[in-house]
C-alpha cells in the first residue's frame, strides 16, 4: 500500500484484492474491517470518504486483510455479528449468526407480537434467537439453554449488552428444565449436519467455527429425534415448536414431528427448506 490513502481508496483496493482471493461479498467485507479499525459504523465510511487514514490504522487494516484471506470470518476477527438490527458479540466458542436464521425469529413474532409468551431457546448459542425474541417481545418471558458453559457466557454477555432478561441453563438439551412448566413456544437450532458432509463446508466455517455446533450423528437429524419428544413434554397444548433444518431435511423433519400438529416446513428466500413449524394439539 501507498503512504497516503484515504478512505475511498482504502476500500477500492481492499475490494478489489478480496474478489481476486475469492470472498464472498467484498465490498462489505472491506467496509466491516476498516469501519472497525476506525472505531466507526459503516455509516461514517461514505460520509468521510475523502478522510486520510494514518499509517498505524493502515498497518491494522492489512494484518486484518490478512487474517480475513486466510479463512477467518470477519465476525470472529472483529468480535461481532449484526442479527435482527441488534449487535451480538461472538467468539469461537459460538456460531456466527446467520440471516437464514432470522427467518425464525420473524415467524414467532408473527404469532406473538404483543402477547406475554413464555419461551424457551435450546441450543441458544450465542444468543441470537432467544435475546432476539425477549428483545422484540418486551412481555416475553424467556429461557434459554445451551450445553457449553462458554456459549452461554457469551449468551450471558450479550443479554447484559442489549438490556433483555434471559434466564439461562447449562445442560444437554432440556434436561435442566425437567421441573419448569410449560411452555408457549420453544425454539431451537441445533447441529443438522452429518458428519460426512464436513469436508464441503466453507473452509472458513471448518476451520474457525466450533464443530460441536455443527455437526451431528447419522443423518444430521439424530440430535433432534432426541429433542422432539422432550420439546412435545414441555410444550403447552396449543403451543408452537420451530427448528431450524437443513435445505434437504424437510421430508424427514415432518415424519419427525408425527406428535404434532399443523406441521410444516418453512422455506427460506432461496426456496430451500429452513425451518419446522408445529403445534401441539
Amino acid at each position: 500500500m501507498r503512504e497516503d490513502w484515504n478512505i475511498k481508496e482504502l476500500l477500492e483496493w481492499t475490494t478489489r484484492y478480496f474478489i481476486g482471493k475469492g470472498i464472498d461479498s467484498p465490498r462489505l467485507e472491506a467496509e466491516v474491517l476498516l469501519s472497525y479499525v476506525l472505531h466507526q459504523e459503516r455509516v461514517y465510511l461514505y460520509a468521510n470518504f475523502d478522510l486520510p487514514v494514518n499509517s498505524l490504522e493502515r498497518k491494522h487494516f492489512r494484518d486484518l486483510i490478512q487474517r480475513r484471506v486466510q479463512g477467518e470470518p470477519s465476525a470472529y476477527i472483529t468480535g461481532c455479528k449484526e442479527f435482527m438490527s441488534l449487535k451480538f458479540q461472538v467468539n469461537p466458542s459460538v456460531l456466527i449468526p446467520r440471516p437464514d436464521t432470522e427467518l425464525m425469529v420473524e415467524k414467532v413474532l408473527e404469532l406473538y407480537t404483543g402477547q406475554a409468551v413464555n419461551l424457551c431457546d435450546v441450543g441458544t448459542g450465542s444468543g441470537a434467537i432467544a435475546i432476539s425474541l425477549a428483545h422484540y417481545l418486551p412481555g416475553a418471558r424467556v429461557t434459554a439453554t445451551d450445553i457449553s458453559e462458554p456459549a452461554l457466557a457469551t449468551a450471558r454477555t450479550n443479554a447484559a449488552e442489549l438490556g433483555v432478561t434471559v434466564n439461562f441453563w447449562q445442560g444437554d438439551l432440556m434436561a435442566p428444565l425437567l421441573n419448569s412448566s410449560p411452555f408457549d413456544l420453544i425454539t431451537a437450532n441445533l447441529p443438522y449436519i452429518p458428519q460426512n458432509e464436513y469436508h464441503i463446508l466453507d473452509k472458513e466455517v471448518q476451520g474457525f467455527e466450533p464443530m460441536n455446533a455443527l455437526l451431528a450423528p447419522g443423518d444430521g437429524l439424530d440430535i433432534y429425534r432426541r429433542f422432539l419428544p422432550q420439546a412435545l413434554e414441555k410444550i403447552k397444548p396449543g403451543g408452537h415448536l420451530f427448528i431450524e433444518i437443513a435445505y434437504n431435511q424437510g421430508e424427514k423433519a415432518l415424519q419427525m414431528a408425527n406428535g404434532f400438529l399443523d406441521a410444516e416446513i418453512i422455506k427460506d428466500l432461496a426456496g430451500r427448506d429452513r425451518i419446522l413449524k408445529a403445534r401441539k394439539g
